[in-house]
């Protein structure tokens, strides 16, 4: 269930952090407006918050962790928001970030 939990936790991560860059973006470089900013901007804050209900205490592991999810999720941002189309360079670099971020935090570790 830990497990489960933390990989939840890593999405709602993504989609707060991704989706609040891109309000961002698309207020500022889209002229959407400073409503579309400052949604982002509080989506940005919920990211930080999420990120501190993982079930591993270690401020670094999980950032370091979450960077492979922020990456895989970033493409899939692209393509589902933006039409995106990553190449086969694309897939196979966030394929080696989950692994890592799998490493990083799944591992079986010696208390």
């Amino acid at each position: 269930m830990t497990v489960a939990r933390s990989l939840v936790l890593f999405a709602l991560a993504a989609v707060a952090e991704i989706g609040g860059a891109w309000l961002v973006w698309q207020g500022v470089r889209e002229h959407r407006g400073w409503v579309w900013v400052g949604a982002g901007v509080i989506a940005l804050g919920l990211y930080g918050f999420v990120a501190t209900l993982q079930p591993d205490a270690h401020f670094g592991r999980i950032l370091a962790a979450y960077g492979g999810v922020f990456v895989a999720g970033s493409l899939i941002w692209g393509v589902v928001m933006d039409g995106f189309r990553p190449d086969r360079y694309d897939i196979a670099g966030a394929i080696v970030c989950l692994v890592g971020v799998a490493v990083i935090m799944y591992a079986p570790r010696s208390a």
